[in-house]
């Protein structure tokens, strides 16, 4: 399955979904679903580490839903109504508690390697100052052979640094592709909500991966969400999203990225 995931393109689409579907219907053999949880576990690999590809992945776990064999069962999973949860069901079943898992865990990943990274930031913001200086001068040619030896190799980071930095790429690929899985209707508007809250919880000092995470997701479901139903959490988001976008501690670059998907109604959900 990992061969063929990473064969998978728009182009091969149809070919390479039916071979990870029969690789998914083998958990026609088994009670408790194991094969199943684990193709869904590696699209989210997949996904999470290629956001640029999440719409790709989302239409494959349609395919998937849609197309697995209704022998595929879970002897532990069951419906309300006391019958085993089977094929399609049990495939959304699945789903849900991944992305539920995978958005908990992921957020405490986050939390904790940024911890552990922000005891280097000293260290780690002197390397990258002096690999810039060093590229700088390679690229304006400043830097002789007589006067500097060999070109200077690039200062390595810290291993906390490069854990934070994974953590906030795959938080970033996990909240585009549950905003793809919710626009291929797999995913309710309850969990965008929760998705868009804890995004937005912190307006004084927000992390610039949540709120490029906030933006990415509005743009992907907003035009959905925004709803008679659900104008009073809309309102508030965007009232949250101003206090952001006036916020002069917070980079230019982050105050400008709130305010086009506040502002474009082309690129959200609303004129403000």
């Amino acid at each position: 399955v990992k061969a063929l995931l990473n064969k998978l393109t728009l182009e091969n689409f149809d070919s390479i979904s039916d071979q990870i579907l029969a690789w998914a219907d083998k958990s026609v053999n088994e009670t408790d679903g194991r094969i199943l949880r684990q193709v869904i576990a590696l699209i989210f690999e997949k996904a999470t580490d290629e956001a640029n590809f999440s719409e790709m992945y989302a239409r494959l776990c349609r395919k998937l839903m849609e197309k697995v064999s209704p022998n595929v069962k879970d002897e532990g999973v069951k419906g309300p109504d006391g019958q085993l949860v089977a094929g399609g069901g049990l495939f959304r079943k699945y789903l849900l508690n991944r992305c539920q898992e995978d958005y908990e865990s992921g957020w405490k990943a986050k939390e904790v390697s940024a911890v552990a990274a922000a005891d280097k930031a000293a260290d780690d913001n002197a390397k990258k100052e002096a690999n810039d200086v060093a590229e700088k001068e390679a690229k304006e040619g400043t830097a002789t052979a007589s006067s500097s030896g060999p070109p200077k190799e690039a200062e390595l980071l810290s291993d906390e640094y490069y854990a934070a930095e994974k953590a906030k790429r795959r938080g970033l690929g996990l909240v585009r592709f549950i905003g793809e899985l919710y626009r291929l209707q797999m995913l309710t508007e309850r969990i965008m909500h929760e998705c868009i809250k804890k995004l937005l919880a912190n307006t004084e000092n927000p992390e610039e991966e949540d709120v490029e995470s906030l933006c990415r997701l509005l743009t992907t479901v907003g035009k959905g969400l925004d709803n008679p139903k659900a104008k009073a959490h809309m309102d508030i988001y965007f009232s949250r999203m101003k206090l952001i976008a006036d916020n002069m501690k917070i980079s230019s670059r982050i105050r400008f990225m709130i305010q086009v998907r506040r502002l474009v109604p082309t690129v959200c959900v609303r004129t403000r």
